[in-house]
């Protein structure tokens, strides 16, 4: 395109600041009564590079407009997938943001729909109950605005590790919250029975229960959490979640819980695929992966 500057107008030089005044800049109601391209909007411009990282100068060259064009996209304005080239705007940097609050890493926040950013967006459907398809519409938009009180004003940069809780704080998590645990499969139940283990050495007061089925659940349950050494089947829509980051799980096992609508929430844990049982768990895995998982649980709930 060719460039527009100082002198010009007409609808473009009015496009241009509908698009500066939409993002905060500051342009004289003169110019944009006369459609001008006058000092105030000179100056609107050369601030919107220097914030965007380009190079000082007051046009508006196709790189500049690229750019106002992607800051303008606000979430929900349209469905967002992997494709080449890569989504990019405000909107992808907002819903890498929000993920990255939730638990789900997109990494750097930068604005573009990679394949990090597919992998958290599926992530982030299946621990709703949604069909895990990668692709960013309404309905997942609606999950991430229901949870507008988990991320609203929380730091962007990403996820931290909760992990690594004292003995007394995670004593204190078990004897004040009600959660009852259990399995779909014999590897799963002895990881479940472990968990149990655990918890009750912790202490003796633990609010934390080992039953049969999600039927057997108490009505003043905080959540009821389901451990499977499988996939979720295709049309389930029980929220699961997957443990191949411990250090984000409790996060996004606190997102899980906040988004689901039943009472108790009930939310699937998958456990690795590779898991192998021997029937004695010679190996150790089992008590390994009930250590992380309760520490991760009690980091959850801890309030």
């Amino acid at each position: 395109m060719e460039a527009i500057r100082a002198g010009a107008s007409g609808a473009a030089v009015s496009d241009i600041q509908d698009r500066l005044g939409a993002l905060g800049y500051h342009i004289d109601q003169r110019e944009l009564d006369d459609q001008s391209f006058g000092e105030s909007t000179e100056q609107a411009v050369a601030k919107f590079r220097l914030d965007h990282g380009m190079s000082l100068g007051t046009e508006v060259d196709a790189a500049t407009w690229m750019s106002l064009v992607d800051e303008g996209y606000q979430l929900g304005d349209r469905t967002l997938y992997l494709r080449l080239p890569n989504f990019h705007g405000n909107d992808v940097k907002q819903l890498q943001e929000r993920l990255n609050i939730l638990g789900f890493s997109c990494g750097d926040p930068d604005g573009y729909y990679g394949v990090f950013t597919e992998s958290a967006v599926k992530q982030f459907q299946e621990s709703q109950g949604e069909l895990a398809d990668g692709m960013a519409f309404q309905d997942t938009f609606d999950d991430i605005e229901r949870l507008h009180h988990v991320w609203s004003g929380k730091q962007a940069a990403g996820p931290h590790p909760m992990g690594g809780m004292s003995f007394a704080r995670a004593a204190g998590v078990l004897e004040g919250t009600r959660i009852s645990i259990t399995a779909e499969d014999p590897i799963s139940r002895n990881v479940a029975g472990r968990i149990w283990n655990l918890a009750s050495a912790t202490s003796e007061r633990s609010c934390l229960d080992l039953i049969d089925g999600v039927g057997a659940s108490h009505p003043d349950d905080e959540v009821v959490l389901v451990l499977a050494s499988s996939h979720l089947p295709r049309h389930s829509k029980v929220p699961n979640l997957a443990i191949d980051d411990i250090d984000t799980l409790p996060q996004r096992l606190r997102t899980a819980c906040e988004g689901v609508l039943g009472v108790p929430p009930v939310v699937r844990i998958e456990l690795p695929l590779g898991l192998e049982y021997d029937g004695t768990f010679t190996t150790g895995d089992a008590q390994t992966f009930a250590v992380m998982l309760l520490d991760a649980i009690c980091a959850a709930f801890d309030r």
